[in-house]
């Protein structure tokens, strides 16, 4: 078991990417903290899951934009667990809107839980993670923070940018003792993406060299790598995981 033991925080794991790694780290020896922020029904189904295969969990209402609740999940965590090894700053929302009708409050929501809401739980989670001087933080990043720019998603596309640069920067803060990295999935097989055009997705599909939207555990097998042991060399980078596109 690459995880046996370890204390793993996922946001956003109620659904899509941050199920399927809650998912997979359990299988690997963890016992994780599923963060959800209004589907309670779907982060408890998460975490029996996790129990029927054998390891620990407890889900936690958080909206990680804000700095009480972050703090609340955090102590929470270290209540139930005693320690923090690995963040997924998975948590994310994404607004398709023509650029023109985009609004100041669509700008905000979006900067708050995906980059101010990646701030704030890495902050808090460090603070534990320093006392142990040691721990792995994973963000979830998009290739649209890299090049795969789309005016209707623009602050959406800043802020997984922006993720990047934290990423860095957290990773020059934290070294040698915190390893930081991000991940950057391209098109993944989730219910956001399940609602876009059939033509849009059929045309996205026939960019990627492997012919298909990544699966959710797609990601999640990139994601236990990076907070495995087989990573420790590996900080301040972003791995891009999107089939191959063009």
């Amino acid at each position: 078991m690459k995880l046996k033991n370890k204390i793993a925080v996922i946001t956003g794991a109620s659904r899509g990417i941050g199920k399927a790694t809650a998912l997979l780290f359990a299988r690997e020896g963890a016992k994780i903290v599923v963060n959800y922020i209004s589907s309670e029904k779907e982060a408890l189904l998460v975490v029996s899951e996790i129990e029927k295969i054998g390891s620990e969990a407890i889900a936690i209402k958080c909206d990680v934009s804000r700095e009480d609740e972050v703090k609340e999940m955090i102590n929470q965590t270290i209540t139930k667990f005693g320690k923090i090894d690995i963040l997924v700053n998975n948590a994310g929302i994404v607004f398709d809107v023509p650029f023109l009708e985009r609004t100041v409050d669509q700008w905000k929501r979006t900067i708050d839980v995906n980059l101010i809401g990646t701030f704030l739980c890495s902050k808090y989670v460090s603070i534990e993670m320093l006392k142990n001087n040691t721990g792995k933080i994973i963000n979830i990043s998009s290739t649209s923070g890299t090049s795969d720019f789309d005016p209707e998603s623009i602050d959406y596309d800043s802020s997984k940018a922006g993720v990047i640069a934290l990423t860095k920067n957290l990773a020059k803060e934290f070294a040698p003792k915190i390893q930081v990295n991000s991940i950057a999935p391209g098109w993944v097989d989730t219910e956001m993406n399940r609602e876009l055009p059939k033509d849009f997705i059929k045309g996205e599909t026939e960019k990627i060299y492997l012919k298909r939207f990544a699966t959710p555990e797609d990601i999640a097998k990139a994601v236990l790598f990076l907070a495995s042991d087989d990573a420790d060399y590996i900080t301040g980078s972003t791995l891009k995981v999107d089939g191959g596109h063009d």
